[in-house]
């Protein structure tokens, strides 16, 4: 396939859809080690999976080192919040439960993500983008409301402080997603390649976990079905998953990338129902048809909706990059392309 077929934003939202249909499996992964530590799968997950991202984009950070040393504060804080966001995602799983925990974490990204482009970059928020938003959380309240049946069990045992600790956890979970997600797109958008910039923010936070891994990891190695269960994690949805998300970012902005993200919630839930066994109630799936409709008002061309509607899109352009041949498939195109719909 040429190179131009992977230009625009339309690509950019495909790519970041699909990270997003691997990490809605984690839940249900997690389900099949239950005596590892919400930590441990946190930080194996994120943790090697970070190593990997920067294990296979060592040339491309060594091109480009100048750049990522002029940049070092958002490199820095785009490595921490990588470290802080599997430890809070999972932990909140297992103090809410998983669907309230996925839905929090990944339901409050898009308002955090937009929130700092327009505080830190003086990006306007688009109607486009609240349509989506709008439609994607109203979706997400409704699947944290609903009870998903006998078959999900009750939160972490013990206290009544559980829930709200572990809504609290998912919240900040959703400000350190969008967090890594606005510092890759930022660096992206200083012309270094998503590889060299997802290797390197990545595999400092990875780094960051190898203590919290080496203190929890030991239930591990205690039987084949837990280590199948981390390496699944490390190399599925956190490695392929991230260098998609990674090539979604160079084409899309961060607060578009964190709004299609609402897919893992879908994601998770029919897992949930299908795998292991859980039952959604009308509401519930009535969130989930919320958030495909968010999904479709984000990832439709913009041609397309000023045809169909009538109505004319706000267009906010993204920075146009140089080719990024070291991140995508060969003969990838780079960001801004003139098929960028302004997402």
């Amino acid at each position: 396939m040429k190179a131009a077929a992977f230009q625009g934003s339309t690509w950019g939202a495909l790519f970041v859809l699909t990270a997003s249909v691997l990490w809605g499996t984690t839940g249900t992964a997690a389900t099949f080690a239950p005596g590892v530590s919400p930590l441990a799968i946190g930080a194996v997950a994120m943790g090697f999976g970070g190593v990997l991202q920067a294990a296979i984009a060592a040339r491309p950070m060594l091109a480009f080192g100048s750049s990522l040393r002029r940049h070092w504060r958002t490199v820095a804080l785009g490595s921490v919040a990588v470290a802080v966001y599997p430890l809070a995602f999972y932990s909140s799983m297992h103090l809410a439960g998983v669907a309230v925990g996925t839905v929090v974490s990944i339901g409050s990204a898009p308002l955090a993500s937009a929130v700092i482009e327009r505080v830190v970059d003086r990006i306007p928020f688009t109607g486009r983008w609240a349509a989506g938003a709008m439609l994607g959380v109203s979706g997400a309240v409704l699947l944290c409301a609903t009870d998903s049946g006998p078959g999900h069990g009750p939160p972490a045992a013990g206290s009544e402080w559980s829930t709200p600790l572990g809504i609290i956890l998912g919240l900040v979970a959703g400000l350190t997603y969008a967090l890594y997600s606005w510092a890759a797109h930022r660096l992206i958008n200083t012309g270094v390649p998503s590889r060299a910039v997802m290797g390197s923010i990545f595999g400092a936070g990875g780094l960051l976990l190898m203590p919290v891994l080496a203190a929890t990891g030991a239930p591990l190695l205690a039987s084949w079905q837990n280590l199948s269960v981390g390496v699944y994690m490390a190399f599925v949805p956190m490695f392929a998953g991230y260098v998609l998300f990674g090539w979604g970012l160079a084409r899309i902005r961060a607060s578009t990338a964190t709004t299609l993200s609402l897919a893992e919630t879908v994601v998770a839930a029919v897992l949930a129902v299908v795998v292991v066994g859980e039952r959604l109630s009308a509401p519930a799936w009535a969130g989930a048809a919320l958030i495909a409709g968010s999904l479709v008002v984000l990832t439709l061309p913009a041609p397309w909706l000023r045809i169909r509607t009538g109505v004319t899109a706000t267009v906010v352009p993204v920075r146009q990059l140089p080719d990024d041949t070291s991140a995508a498939p060969a003969g990838s195109a780079s960001a801004g392309s003139s098929g960028d719909s302004g997402l």
